[in-house]
């Protein structure tokens, strides 16, 4: 916290002086308020020693991914070393795995979970699984630990808890939440809680909304409170974790709503102030909120488009036998990430196969939006920062590429893509530094 030794609570205080006032600024030493997020946003200098690799999450053949137009031709996790001076990728391992769509490191960075994203089987049996593996700190390469079953179908998103002590996953087909406590050595242990999203939280959309559908599940600042995202029922579910037991009880403010019809996906916070932000997959939009971690509660403040306001994409009318898919002339949204210094927001466009770029007002927490860039291929699902926030990379899903856009540190402006990859279905990143 760059030497500050600021009390978080003051902090808190001070902002919620600031919110009354309407206009004092925040206080100094607000980089205090979120100790959890500083140390897992911490920035690799450019051009230092340090090596660092990158995993790249697919859906593998014989499926077809969401929204796909063809059988995969991946087999599982992509292991590359990342060039820090420009940014490029040299392919070092596949590990084998079944549609390890989406990826998360432990804090300490010495383990990689990813979720198995399977539909039931032919009884009707949910198949979702979450993986473990230990990364060699020599080569980057990942050895498996174990697989444990999610109770759910089709899980699509995990992360871990600051602590480290538990992973969280989201199983979109059956609109639940799983949590795992995890081993000393990553292994993942078996399933301590089970949360059901609210069966008849339905929305509007009849074939994606027909129920329940959990997105994500995100650990809030300084880690007291945990949020499911239901993209069936327009919620965001705030939760406590029970740090003994691992089970999870409803929060002092249990939800906050989006737009009815929105369709939220997935969440981010401000690494230093206490600012939300929501990506809306059915809408195309982006949320805005003030976040008031004393009760884990929210209350918006914008919601703008991420496509420019003479668009020609529209709201998708959705295939029931294909819900992923995006028919020509439309758009959904995927994924949001927000730079580690907190100045700049990126959201991606399926359909309009483009990343939208914002700025974040450094007072309000609002978004300016600066731009569109292509994303140089169909369906760009999953990006990601490296460590250094000096690259984003992009990939896309159903052109099989990953496309590398460097950032400008004063504006956020992506420029390129500067590196192309070809990649089998690439639709997640998660970054893993060594010093070297």
């Amino acid at each position: 916290m760059n030497g500050q030794s600021v009390d978080a609570d003051s902090v808190l205080t001070s902002e919620m002086r600031r919110r009354l006032l309407k206009g004092m600024g925040m206080a100094a030493g607000a980089a205090a308020f979120y100790p959890l997020f500083s140390a897992s946003s911490a920035m690799a200098a450019p051009g230092s020693s340090s090596a660092q690799y990158v995993y790249v999450g697919t859906y593998t053949g014989p499926n077809t991914a969401p929204g796909g137009v063809a059988p995969s031709q991946a087999r599982g996790i992509y292991v590359f070393r990342m060039d820090p001076m420009k940014g490029g990728l040299t392919r070092v391992q596949v590990m084998e795995a079944e549609n390890p769509s989406f990826l998360a490191l432990s804090p300490d960075r010495r383990y990689l979970y990813s979720v198995n994203e399977l539909g039931p089987d032919t009884a009707g049996k949910p198949q979702g699984r979450v993986s473990a593996y230990c990364i060699d700190p020599a080569s980057g390469e990942l050895a498996f630990i174990n697989t444990q079953p999610t109770q759910g179908s089709w899980t699509c998103h995990c992360s871990v808890h600051p602590s480290g002590r538990y992973l969280f996953a989201d199983n979109y087909g059956t609109g639940s939440f799983s949590v795992f406590p995890l081993g000393d050595n990553g292994e993942i242990g078996e399933m301590s809680d089970l949360v059901e999203s609210s069966p008849n939280g339905l929305g509007p959309d009849g074939v994606r909304q027909e129920g329940a559908h959990a997105h994500m599940m995100i650990t809030g600042p300084k880690g007291q409170h945990v949020f499911g995202i239901d993209l069936g029922a327009d919620r965001l579910l705030a939760f406590e974790l029970d740090m003994d037991t691992g089970k999870l009880s409803k929060g002092p403010v249990p939800y906050a709503n989006v737009a009815s019809g929105s369709g939220c996906r997935h969440m981010v916070f401000h690494p230093q102030k206490p600012y939300a932000y929501v990506l809306n997959e059915l809408s195309s939009t982006v949320d805005v909120f003030d976040f008031y971690p004393e009760r884990g509660s929210f209350i918006q403040t914008q919601s703008l488009s991420t496509l420019p306001a003479d668009s020609e994409f529209g709201r998708p009318v959705f295939n029931p036998d294909n819900p992923g898919e995006v028919p020509t002339g439309s758009n959904t949204t995927a994924e949001l990430r927000i730079h580690p210094q907190g100045r700049f927001l990126y959201a991606t466009n399926r359909g309009m196969n483009s990343i939208a770029v914002f700025q974040v007002d450094d007072d309000s927490g609002q978004l300016i939006n600066t731009g569109w860039v292509s994303s140089g291929g169909d369906i760009p699902r999953g990006m990601n920062l490296d460590l250094s926030g000096r690259f984003l990379y992009v990939g896309n899903q159903n052109s099989d590429t990953i496309k590398v856009f460097s950032i400008d540190p004063k504006s956020g402006a992506l420029e390129g893509p500067i590196q192309t990859i070809d990649s089998p279905v690439p639709v997640d990143f998660a970054f893993r530094a060594f010093s070297g």
